[in-house]
């Protein structure tokens, strides 16, 4: 039987995701800081699909070779890793030069080291097998630069480049890389990055994490590059390519703050 590993598992499009892959009976690992909401979801599936397989990682992965470190516990057990998904991360809101540094470093080697460093150990296994799959989350802030969330807006666009560049070196070898690009969603990310009051989810009816889930899974199965979920997204960043730069950054400022 094949295994995700889901990293960010503990809520938001992780834990939906970790539901998807038990219900199509995938065996998990499952990844993120918080033992006990990790321990509440294995129960649940566990419920559910008695047969399945899980094992609960409780890591911090923005700290140094915390990858290398899933890794090598998953290499002990003999663990083989068929589809990965690179979903931890977050985000923070307020000009740059009031924002907190330790934030935004942790941001970083979370957003972009961590998935950089487990998308190396595991892709390469995953050539040697001649199949895999991964799916990375970024999101639409990918595609153009973010007043009030610059260092996030600009982790994302990291996501996006690395995994079209994969998915391009990858062809033909039976693997394949997928970056999820979802809009502001409904999953706790927005309390953490503390942009509750940005107009650009204040008041809105965002989809949900299972949704989001369900569009990301769904497009990683196909082998797909870039999978932006919704109408109204893929035509903001289909109309990007016709509008000058400054004007952009400009429109994303005023929807921002």
């Amino acid at each position: 039987m094949a295994t995700a590993l889901i990293t960010g598992a503990s809520n938001g499009i992780g834990l939906e995701l970790a539901r998807i892959f038990a219900h199509v009976g995938i065996n998990l690992v499952l990844v993120a800081r918080s033992t006990g909401k990790l321990k509440a979801l294995e129960s649940e599936l566990l419920q559910q699909y008695p047969s399945l397989k899980i094992l609960v990682l409780t890591k911090d992965l923005s700290l140094p070779d915390a990858a290398q470190d899933v890794y090598q516990e998953l290499h002990t057990q003999n663990i083989q890793i068929d589809y990965l998904v690179n979903n931890a991360g977050f985000g923070d809101f307020g000009f740059f030069t009031e924002t907190d540094w330790g934030k935004e470093a942790q941001m970083i080697d979370l957003n972009i080291k961590a998935l950089t460093q487990f998308s190396k150990l595991f892709i390469k296994d995953m050539q040697q097998r001649g199949k895999g799959k991964v799916l990375n989350v970024a999101s639409t802030a990918a595609f153009q630069p973010g007043p009030l969330m610059a260092v996030y807006f600009a982790t994302k666009a990291y996501v996006l480049h690395l995994s079209e560049a994969l998915h391009n070196e990858l062809k033909g070898t039976g693997v394949t890389v997928t970056a999820l690009c979802p809009g502001p969603t409904e999953s706790g990310f927005v309390d953490i990055a503390g942009m509750g009051k940005s107009k650009l989810v204040k008041g809105r009816k965002l989809p949900t994490s299972a949704v989001v889930a369900d569009y990301g899974f769904k497009a990683m199965m196909r082998g797909k590059a870039v999978a932006i979920h919704g109408g109204l997204n893929k035509a903001m960043v289909f109309a990007q390519r016709f509008t000058p730069r400054s004007w952009t950054t400009a429109i994303v400022r005023k929807i921002q703050g």
